[in-house]
């Protein structure tokens, strides 16, 4: 055991960081069961990985990175197979653009969204925008999430999703869309 692994308190894990962990979880992956498997895969993980700590982040940082890994895993896993419904769905929003000139139908073409301080607003707005993202299929959600709420590099996240870049730039467009339809109509 190196001195960097005898700073760990894995009897205290649970105790300090499940809630914590378990929260980080149900975040990105909005599923209860799959998000309280995930902290346990990562307390084991982390169990079995203990000697490879080597002390240079703190205990709660580096058990956010395995379990970080342990999401991506499900998105991989999940979006496996999902490459006949993206064709489905491209095919669907053909619909919102003209085909002679690109820009946007006029049935389809984005309202503009109302900017407010009001916390009850922005509460509302987030629970409206959650209920968006659970309806975008899981590859999307995945991409979608990746980028803009773990801000990951589109690099990172294309090879741990075993997509090209131009898939992704493909699927984060159709998830913008998604979402703006979804919060147009709820929102707005």
């Amino acid at each position: 055991m190196n001195t960097a692994t005898q700073l760990l308190a894995p009897n205290l894990w649970v105790k300090n960081y499940s809630d914590y962990l378990y929260g980080f979880a149900l975040s990105r992956i909005n599923d209860h069961q799959q998000a309280m498997d995930l902290v346990q895969d990562t307390f084991l993980a982390a169990l079995q990985k203990v000697d490879g700590f080597e002390g240079k982040s703190t205990e709660k940082t580096w058990l956010t990175a395995i379990l970080k890994y342990k999401i991506i895993d499900v998105y991989r896993k999940k979006s496996a197979g999902l490459r006949k419904v993206e064709q489905i769905n491209e095919i669907e929003q053909l619909n919102f653009f003209d085909s002679n000139d690109g820009h946007w139908n006029n049935a389809h073409r984005p309202a503009d969204f109302i900017n407010s301080t009001d916390p009850l607003a922005e509460k509302e707005f987030e629970k409206i925008m959650g209920q968006c993202l659970k309806k975008l299929p899981t590859l999307w959600f995945a991409v979608f999430t990746l980028k803009h709420v773990e801000d990951e590099l589109t690099e990172k996240i294309c090879s741990g999703l075993d997509i090209t870049p131009a898939n992704f730039w493909v699927v984060m467009h159709r998830a913008k869309l998604n979402l703006r339809s979804c919060l147009q109509k709820n929102w707005l």
